[in-house]
């Protein structure tokens, strides 16, 4: 039984950390909702390329003639990734730059016909407005310290619906759960309303919440695998000079195929970038299962010689940030996922914007109504 003083100190923490994210978390909710149907999006507005519809059984083309269709588009830039359709569509996508670890405005990314290595149209991402809302959701537009920034306040938001769970389940043991009093005034009504629709949308908060913690830290997790496994992959190359030409990119998959023949490509990482090293191709593969399919396997595949040097799996703080990432999102079971993913997700919008209100109004509130507050449990024993 949680004393009255003690009940106090949890409302205070849950006050505290609620009220320093919540403007955060109602951007990073409005801001998600549409990134849920990201891929729907992108197919219904163009930026999706669609494939000229080929006899089925037509064979697709090397992976370097591909590449070399790309390097001619692209005169003067390095090549820096090929990745694969997520659908199976026969669309190979080539990142270039100007350097291998080129970002943003300094590399280009394009899809090309898997069959016949021509360009398709697509509708460029940076500048549409899924770029601004996917922006805006992972960095602020501030970058690194954007993400490491968003990830404080998400690790506010896990602190605050801890601490209200705390504070609510006095107010349950006085009300059936769901309990709206409408007999009650306005506030009153849209603290049951803030407090039903919390615990309802609780665990899902917890996993998207905790989820998305685990997703601003992508850039040290990336460093943390280069530095550990990936060093160790490579080292017995690390004195060796760098290459002036690569071998087949094509041998390259191929090797990573028979090497993994219960898994498919994802990507490509070419030297020099930052998922690969100076004398290796990285075939990242994954698994055919809605799991297995979000965890990634590198092999990799000197770029002299084309031989494999070694293949294993990501460490468990790589592979925690992959399953993170499609989770967070609702990416693994669909549309109907998705469609539950977005009303829980405009539930916890009710929740953040009524529990604004709350503290908004409660210096303005009589004391009459403050005291039918009190009637609520210790939650709102604070706001006398």
């Amino acid at each position: 039984m949680l004393t009255q003083k003690t009940i106090k100190a949890w409302y205070l923490v849950h006050k505290w950390t609620s009220l320093v994210c919540t403007a955060f978390l109602l951007l990073l909710c409005i801001t998600g909702l549409p990134l849920i149907f990201m891929e729907e999006l992108e197919d219904l507005t163009g930026l999706h390329p669609t494939v000229p519809a080929m006899a089925a059984d037509t064979p697709l083309t090397s992976l370097d003639n591909v590449l070399a269709s790309a390097m001619e588009k692209n005169p003067g830039e390095v090549p820096q990734f090929i990745s694969f359709d997520d659908e199976g569509q026969p669309i190979v996508y080539v990142t270039t730059g100007l350097t291998p670890l080129s970002q943003d405005a300094d590399s280009h990314f394009a899809a090309y016909d898997a069959r016949t290595a021509e360009k398709l149209p697509m509708k460029p991402f940076d500048g549409s407005l899924m770029s601004y809302f996917f922006r805006l959701h992972v960095d602020l537009f501030a970058g690194l310290p954007g993400m490491l920034f968003l990830g404080f306040m998400g690790l506010l938001f896990v602190v605050a619906l801890v601490s209200g769970v705390v504070i609510y389940a006095p107010f349950m043991r006085k009300l059936d759960f769901g309990t709206v009093r409408k007999n009650k005034n306005t506030r009153v009504k849209w603290l049951d309303l803030h407090n039903m629709l919390g615990v309802i949308t609780l665990a899902w908060a917890l996993v998207v919440g905790a989820t998305g913690i685990i997703n601003t830290l992508a850039t040290p997790i990336l460093q943390l695998w280069q530095v550990d496994q990936l060093a160790e992959m490579v080292a017995p190359y690390k004195d060796k000079p760098r290459l002036e030409a690569f071998s087949s990119v094509q041998a390259a998959y191929d090797v990573a195929v028979k090497a993994a023949p219960d898994m498919k490509p994802s990507f490509i990482a070419f030297p020099e970038t930052a998922f690969s090293s100076k004398h290796h191709y990285a075939v990242f593969m994954q698994g055919n299962t809605p799991l297995t399919s979000k965890l990634l396997k590198p092999a990799l595949v000197d770029a002299e010689d084309g031989t494999l040097t070694d293949m294993r799996a990501m460490p468990w703080y790589a592979s925690a940030l992959f399953i993170s990432q499609p989770l967070h999102f609702g990416d693994y079971g669909g549309m109907p996922l998705k469609i539950i993913w977005a009303l829980l997700d405009i539930a916890t919008i009710v929740v953040l914007a009524s529990g604004l209100y709350l503290w908004l109004g409660r210096r303005r509130a009589p004391l009459r109504l403050r005291l039918d507050e009190l009637e609520s449990g210790g939650a709102a024993a604070a706001n006398l």
